[in-house]
């Protein structure tokens, strides 16, 4: 009962836009029976000849009336320009997750998947780590549970209330992160032969997309910032050049993607970028894997969807407290075929997903509406606020922020500004690695960082940091300065290696050969690394995180590449897709 109540109650002034047509989800469930089942209930469309499942339509939720719904008119704007979510939704509802628990209560005889039967036949050591509450609710595709990839029940529910409140007109779950977001919305935009334009820093997640839809990359050089060894941003004209230089060829651009923020926080100018792919009708694809959260704070940057992206991937769980693997994908605009979209979704996630991730991201969506006005947020970005303060102090250390870039880095690129809860610390002045400071700060401090780097590492402030443990870093990194500080007149090794102060250097000199599709489907043969300078890479190599290729399939092995990657190993770090752990040895194209 308690599932048709809240069927009752959610229907009520819900409108939804579907494509060329609208009509009231009420209506909609007219043509409906509640089926009632043992212990739970479920909403079965008697006329689904006529009425395709709601997860095929361009779904829009906005609690406004039907014109509203039909143009996408917000309820009101505050003075950030973003919507002010309204008051009358009971924002802690979570229908997926509800429906979940229901079904882990029910005192069921299960023969169905999988076979742990709702914990009786769990291994008892992961059941004493997790406890059988979990094994419970691990339930597969039951009829009140909904079906991902047809969704027509809870799933849609939660889906368009994710919608609403990220500002989408609609979003799409994923249980396989924002990897398969991103290989999704490639595959979806880009034909085999199209250009995907795209700078050359992205995540590898997108060279695997073009791997697996045949598009071809157009890689833009971000502008390198040689103090912290990292890129950042890059300019708008440079991608208007290569919008030009493709298109003068007789070449078909399929997408432009941009990952904002990056790692580090840097978030670029996406409004611009938007106005220039709109300008030619090329769908712009952001990366938006570590910006899930921008839209609950006034005092974050917009989101990629408020200014203008078609699509923006989200990794929900770095931040706003899903289960790691768990993201969302929220499109808008006319300029993607949803339809294609769903479809490589569905090719790209198991026909199996794990409603404990899904039921994840619902309580998730429901936990940062509650208090939809900042108060979330309010309490991590205090936290990030002291810790960058005491940091700031402290001898040997740098803080990554815009006044801390270069000004021609920031005066080149397309720097919007910076996500206040990334931190990211340099210690050249401390002679260390982030990959030394990382071990030290893990053994001695019980401090365990999101990314050490060659010259810097970086911690993630969320809605689960704590006083404590912001205390305990501050505290690490005071012994670490009094520590350290005193030997960088001695400074040695990796760190003092140029080429590491800049992989722009490794990408200048670097030459496509074939397509990452070509190369990927190439015969390959094993040779030793010092006799592969000027082969034809078969791997994609990239030190991870942050998950940055230094090789793709396709391209020219290079001394400055080589010397990349084994610097990165011999300063502690690990490059994916290397054959051995030491890169002794590459796979080349025969």
């Amino acid at each position: 009962m308690a599932l048709l109540n809240r069927w009752n109650s959610a229907i009520d002034g819900l409108n939804v836009h579907c494509g060329s047509r609208s009509l009231c989800v009420k209506n909609w469930l007219l043509g409906a029976q509640i089926v009632s089942l043992e212990r739970g209930w479920k909403i079965k469309n008697l006329s689904t000849a006529s009425r395709p499942a709601l997860s095929k339509w361009n779904c829009s939720v906005l609690s406004t009336s039907l014109e509203e719904a039909i143009v996408g008119k917000p309820d009101c704007d505050d003075s950030s320009g973003r919507e002010v979510i309204g008051e009358e939704e009971t924002a802690s509802e979570a229908p997926l997750l509800s429906a979940l628990r229901e079904c882990a209560e029910m005192d069921a005889a299960s023969f169905h998947f999988p076979g742990h039967r709702r914990g009786s036949g769990a291994p008892p050591v992961m059941e004493a780590l997790i406890g059988k509450s979990a094994f419970a609710a691990d339930l597969p595709e039951l009829p009140e549970l909904d079906n991902l990839h047809a969704a027509e029940g809870v799933i849609l529910e939660a889906q368009c209330k994710a919608a609403r409140l990220f500002g989408a007109e609609q979003t799409w779950f994923l249980v396989n992160g924002s990897t398969c977001g991103i290989q999704a919305a490639v595959m979806a935009t880009c034909a085999p032969g199209e250009y995907l334009i795209l700078p050359r820093n992205v995540h590898m997640s997108a060279v695997s997309a073009m791997v697996l839809s045949g598009a071809l990359p157009k890689y833009v050089s971000p502008i390198s910032d040689s103090t912290w060894g990292v890129a950042h941003g890059v300019q708008i004209a440079q991608f208007e050049a290569a919008i030009r230089e493709i298109r003068s060829t007789g070449g078909k651009i399929g997408a432009l993607l941009v990952v904002s923020p990056t790692y580090f926080g840097i978030c670029s100018l996406i409004r611009d970028l938007a106005q220039v792919c709109h300008a030619q009708d090329i769908p712009l694809i952001i990366d938006e894997a570590h910006g899930a959260h921008f839209r609950f704070h006034s005092k974050l940057p917009q989101t990629a969807l408020e200014q203008g992206a078609d699509i923006a991937v989200q990794s929900t769980h770095k931040v706003l407290g899903s289960l790691t693997q768990s993201a969302m994908l929220h499109a808008q605009g006319s300029r993607i075929n949803r339809a294609r979209l769903a479809q490589c979704l569905q090719m790209l996630q198991s026909s199996s997903p794990s409603y404990l991730l899904l039921a994840s991201l619902d309580a998730s969506r429901a936990h940062m509406e509650v208090n939809r006005q900042d108060s979330k947020l309010d309490a991590a970005l205090s936290l990030a606020f002291m810790v960058r303060n005491a940091l700031q102090q402290l001898p040997g250390l740098m803080i990554l922020d815009l006044a801390s870039m270069p000004s021609d880095a920031v005066a080149e690129s397309s720097i919007a500004g910076t996500d206040p809860l990334r931190i990211t610390v340099g210690l050249w002045g401390l002679g260390l690695t982030g990959f030394e400071a990382d071990d030290i700060l893990r053994f001695e401090f019980g401090v365990i960082a999101e990314l050490p780097s060659l010259r810097s590492i970086t911690f993630a402030v969320s809605v689960g940091s704590s006083h404590r443990d912001a205390t305990r870093l501050i505290d690490s990194f005071t012994a670490l300065s009094s520590r350290y500080a005193c030997r960088t007149d001695q400074i040695v090794g990796p760190i003092s290696n140029p080429l590491l102060q800049d992989q722009a250097i490794v990408w200048e000199n670097q030459l496509m050969y074939l397509s990452p599709r070509e190369a990927f489907y190439s015969k390959s043969e094993e040779i030793m690394v010092e006799c592969a300078l000027g082969r034809v890479s078969a791997d994609l190599l990239c030190p991870y995180p942050p998950g940055i290729a230094v090789l793709t399939p396709g391209e020219v092995i290079t001394k400055e590449a080589v010397d990349y990657i084994q610097a990165v190993i011999a300063a502690g770090g690990a490059v994916s897709g290397a054959i051995d752990d030491d890169f002794k040895s590459v796979r080349v194209l025969l």
